[in-house]
């Protein structure tokens, strides 16, 4: 089952070319649920098997992530909460996890646009609080091709690396789907409990 998942996914990214790269890292790094770590390291398999190129998988995902991050840095600018109150309950976000990524940002200033590109979920939203802070926008861009930079490569790298031990791993396919089934379970558990306890103080209060 995972080796299916993993040939479907690398096929797509693989038809796609740099441009689904550069889609996909966009929505990344806007408020769209599509995690960096569910794009780079497949992007990784294909510089394993010499269809990409390490330094374009590197540049054209950072140029994703340049994309999403001032486009969210513009709803920032001039929506702020009313775009996360508007639309965030299509994208699996509430102004809880605004709330969060605000404070975060208040708390390191500027610098949390170079620390937030490794922390989930405060990635997708940080552009948002920078643009709503008027942020300068020379600074925003540096630390954010710096620190997507970074990241990408780490996680391009890390697939690479897995890719030249897939056959290893292929002999615990079992156990790793058993694994990887346990995981989502847990992970829509969670999210689910989550959701609906908050739910329930929202109503309390």
């Amino acid at each position: 089952m995972t080796e299916l998942l993993v040939d479907h996914i690398v096929n797509w990214i693989a038809l796609s070319g740099y441009g689904g790269v550069i889609i996909l890292m966009a929505l990344e790094s806007m408020v769209a649920p599509i995690p960096s770590e569910a794009v780079m390291p497949f992007a990784g398999f294909l510089i394993f098997e010499g269809k990409f190129s390490f330094h374009e998988v590197i540049l054209f995902s950072t140029i994703g992530s340049f994309i999403g991050s001032v486009i969210s840095y513009y709803a920032g600018l001039y929506g702020g909460r009313p775009f996360v109150v508007r639309f965030g309950k299509y994208l699996l976000l509430d102004l809880h996890d605004l709330e969060v990524t605000e404070r975060f940002f208040n708390k390191y200033g500027d610098k949390t646009i170079f620390i937030s590109r490794f922390i989930p979920v405060v990635r997708h939203l940080i552009s948002l609080p920078a643009g709503a802070g008027e942020m300068k926008f020379g600074k925003f861009i540096l630390y954010t091709v710096i620190g997507a930079g970074l990241w990408n490569s780490f996680l391009a790298y890390a697939g690479f690396r897995l890719k030249s031990h897939w056959e290893e791993i292929r002999h615990y396919s079992q156990a790793l789907d058993i694994a990887v089934l346990f995981v989502l379970l847990l992970g829509v558990t969670y999210f689910v409990y989550f959701h609906i306890r908050r739910k329930k103080k929202q109503q309390a209060g």
